[in-house]
């Protein structure tokens, strides 16, 4: 009798306020992932339009969109927007039914993983992600996945007795510079993440003895 492989894949689901979080806090390892034949969906909770004010919404959603599909492609992942507004997500994401929507997602898709943004995050989008993602979390009847926490703007972490996953992406680095520089609207604010992602880099590489790392902090 012939038995049936599963084929079932690995699932991670990578979660981020604006359209360029995922790409600078874990996109190296997303590539690592889906290079690796594993799932990877990137949610993002909003389009900034406020990057862009003397612009129509419609405008900039598509505009960041286009960049966001673009940066996916790179990195071989899929990417899902939720209209929730800057400075608004505590407020909105249960009105909108994001909860709802993210909730039967990680039913659904069963992710091995989730990674949202970290607490010590000084923007205030990136720390209501970061409570969104937990609160989700606890809703979850399936088995539950394994919770991670990224860096974006924080130049530091406080999360110093969680447990840390260091991924080795020496291979991956120049696929997350050129997602990150899809985000041609951004040019105003590339030089910082540059200059941040290397440094990061290159010292979460050295914890591992590999040329360049992505360091995450895991909760659950």
């Amino acid at each position: 009798m012939n038995m049936k492989k599963n084929t079932m894949k690995e699932t991670i689901i990578v979660c981020g306020a604006h359209s360029d979080d995922f790409v600078i806090g874990a996109g190296g390892t997303i590539a690592k992932y889906t290079i690796e034949g594993k799932k990877v969906i990137a949610v993002i909770f909003s389009y900034g339009e406020n990057s862009h004010p003397w612009l129509k919404e419609e405008i900039v959603q598509k505009m960041r969109t286009k960049e966001t599909l673009e940066a996916s492609k790179i990195l071989g992942c899929s990417s899902l927007f939720y209209d929730l507004k800057e400075i608004k997500f505590l407020e909105e994401y249960k009105k909108k039914g994001v909860e709802d929507k993210l909730l039967r997602l990680i039913e659904k898709e069963k992710p091995v993983k989730v990674f949202t943004h970290s607490i010590d995050d000084p923007h205030p989008d990136h720390k209501a992600v970061y409570e969104i993602t937990c609160r989700i979390l606890d809703k979850v009847k399936s088995s539950k996945p394994e919770l991670y926490v990224y860096s974006v703007w924080n130049p530091v972490s406080f999360r110093t007795l969680n447990p840390v996953m260091f991924i080795d992406i020496s291979k991956m680095f120049k696929l997350k510079l050129k997602a990150l520089q899809t985000f041609r609207s951004q040019k105003v604010h590339i030089v910082y993440p540059f200059i941040l992602l290397l440094f990061r880099a290159i010292k979460d590489g050295l914890m591992i003895r590999k040329r360049f790392g992505e360091k995450f902090y895991r909760l659950r």
